[in-house]
């Protein structure tokens, strides 16, 4: 990552699967410019690897504590991701 891009691997949790929250990741991902992925995890949370301009990936998190309507976020935790590399784009996966 260069100096005005960052990377973060981000966890959010509470009512965060069945609400369209991954659809809804991918595009406001999308209007912010940011490359990575979003998936659903095995205990209801929420995991995406958000990439790009330092200010978007700073939107992004706070955009996460509102997500989709009806998604009700109980926390979103997340740590620099400097060694991960994200791939060209957004895309949902599995």
């Amino acid at each position: 990552m260069t100096k005005d891009r960052r990377a973060a691997l981000v966890r959010i949790t509470g009512r965060v699967q069945g609400v369209c929250f991954r659809d809804w990741t991918r595009e406001e991902a999308e209007k912010l410019g940011l490359d990575g992925w979003v998936r659903n995890e095995s205990d209801g949370s929420v995991t995406a690897l958000i990439a790009g301009p330092d200010g978007a990936v700073s939107r992004m998190l706070e955009n996460f504590w509102k997500g989709p309507p009806g998604a009700s976020i109980a926390d979103v935790a997340s740590e620099v991701a400097s060694s991960v590399e994200a791939p060209a784009g957004f895309r949902i996966t599995r």
